[in-house]
């Protein structure tokens, strides 16, 4: 490894250069030069794989056409690595703890060049599958499940954050965990730009290539926005994978729901006198005066049962969603949702979608799939239109929460908010919503924002779980 040490410019007496600390810069300066110039740099390339095979790795990882995949399939042991690879972790002493460092920044380097350096021209259904499982590999590296940090929006270079300098012996390898948030709408943002220089419509048309295909937040965005334009065999493969996003996304968000706090238990109902409602602690306690001590029996003079039944009372949810450009992974979850909660007991939803024009989607707030395909991405905001149509539902404002989901960019501003504050003097819920998407992030209207604060009704934004417990708390 003589061609990666340095030697110090202090001559004799100068601190020698640790060897493993040279070994990590050079496979971070390789990380940059690869991500901001397309040109290889030889040097920096020969010294790599050098460092690789000084540290036992397979020269594969320095192989960009390689999936993590495919180095995972040639070498098992290497997964578990992979797992945690980002998150922050004690800094190592001693040459052993200094090597391990190096080790973590091939790999880094490994599923940072693969995510982030994804070159220009056309992109196949096959290289949109393998960025997408490489993605995957990025999340579980952050300490995430594949897919988790997907789905919001934004642009620009993830990579930002690597630095190849280190500050001595035992500088550790770059936390990106700190840059979660993010990283995640980075994340969207590059497959979106993936699946815009797909020849998408002739991708759905082959069936072998559209099964191929792995149903994203990007990938759904484009379909809804083009599916006009879609016929025949095209249409099919888009409604299919449409419908196989819906039903992941529908079984994660129907787990949370279930998970999030329910209405306290109706002790005036009676509990029912079955096998599994038996109280067995209880029973045995209240029968404790018939114990037998010769015998050594208990006798039981009754039994007792846990009540089950809890306190509902019939509510009727309205949700109105922006459908306009910028809120689009919005509209997917809040569709989702509403279908949800359109399947509790006693819950009447209602489902309004609008841009300059709002469309009641009530009718089908049950089924997601129908719904978004009645819906049109795109255009302007005017939200006085949806509330024309959210007003005259409410019919027991003490009975009802209106969700409005929007980033609350509108022109007639002053209209919108009064009819929004007279809502929630009616008595009725009123929780305005700024994003609701698998990575928390939205921009809020600022006069909206302060407006929904001075109302006492603040802007939720964060996670879809925010809303799912609000909900939750207060249908059931």
């Amino acid at each position: 490894m003589s061609e990666v040490n340095t030697v110090g410019a202090g001559g004799e007496g100068a601190p020698t250069p640790d060897p493993d600390e040279n070994r990590r810069q050079v496979l971070y300066w390789r990380l940059l030069a690869r991500l901001f110039d397309p040109e290889e740099q030889a040097s920096l390339e020969s010294a790599s794989v050098a460092v690789v095979e000084d540290i036992g790795l397979p020269v594969a990882l320095l192989d960009p056409a390689a999936s993590v995949d495919s180095v995972v399939q040639r070498h098992p042991d290497l997964a578990a690595e992979f797992d945690g690879l980002m998150l922050p972790e004690p800094d190592a002493d001693g040459a052993r703890g200094r090597a391990a460092e190096v080790r973590r920044a091939a790999l880094a380097s490994k599923v940072l060049l693969n995510v982030f350096a994804t070159g220009s021209g056309t992109v196949t259904a096959e290289q949109l599958a393998r960025w997408q499982s490489d993605a995957g590999w990025l999340e579980r590296a952050l300490g995430c499940r594949p897919g988790d940090l997907r789905g919001g929006r934004g642009g620009g270079n993830g990579a930002g954050g690597v630095s190849p300098t280190g500050t001595g012996v035992g500088t550790p390898t770059p936390d990106l965990s700190r840059l979660i948030p993010e990283i995640g709408p980075e994340l969207g943002a590059v497959e979106a730009g993936l699946v815009q220089r797909m020849h998408l419509r002739e991708v759905l048309a082959d069936p072998a290539l559209a099964s191929r295909l792995t149903p994203s937040m990007s990938l759904i965005e484009q379909l809804l926005r083009d599916k006009n334009n879609l016929s025949g065999v095209a249409l099919t493969n888009a409604k299919a994978l449409i419908r196989r996003y819906v039903d992941e996304v529908t079984e994660v968000l129907r787990t949370q729901v279930e998970k999030a706090t329910v209405g306290e238990l109706d002790r005036s109902v009676p509990p029912k006198r079955i096998f599994r409602n038996l109280d067995l602690d209880r029973t045995i306690w209240k029968n404790l005066t018939n114990w037998d001590p010769e015998g050594e029996r208990l006798y039981v003079d009754r039994l007792y049962y846990r009540h089950t039944s809890r306190k509902t009372t019939p509510q009727r949810l309205i949700v109105v969603v922006d459908q306009s450009g910028s809120m689009v992974d919005s509209m997917v979850n809040c569709t989702i949702l509403a279908s949800i909660f359109a399947g509790l007991p006693k819950v009447d939803v209602h489902l309004i979608a609008y841009d300059t024009q709002a469309l009641d989607l009530t009718p089908w707030a049950h089924d997601p799939f129908e719904t978004l395909l009645r819906t049109q991405l795109g255009g302007g905001t005017d939200g006085t239109v949806a509330m024309a149509l959210a007003q005259p539902k409410i019919a027991e404002p003490r009975n009802t929460v209106v969700v409005w989901i929007s980033d609350f960019y509108e022109w007639r501003t002053d209209e919108l908010f009064e009819s929004m504050a007279a809502i929630h003097r009616s008595g009725a819920k009123f929780i305005p919503v700024g994003s609701v998407t698998s990575s928390g992030r939205g921009s809020v209207n600022p006069w909206f924002r302060e407006k929904f604060k001075d109302l006492g009704t603040p802007v939720i934004s964060g996670h879809i779980k925010k809303l799912v417990h609000e909900l939750k708390s207060f249908l059931t």
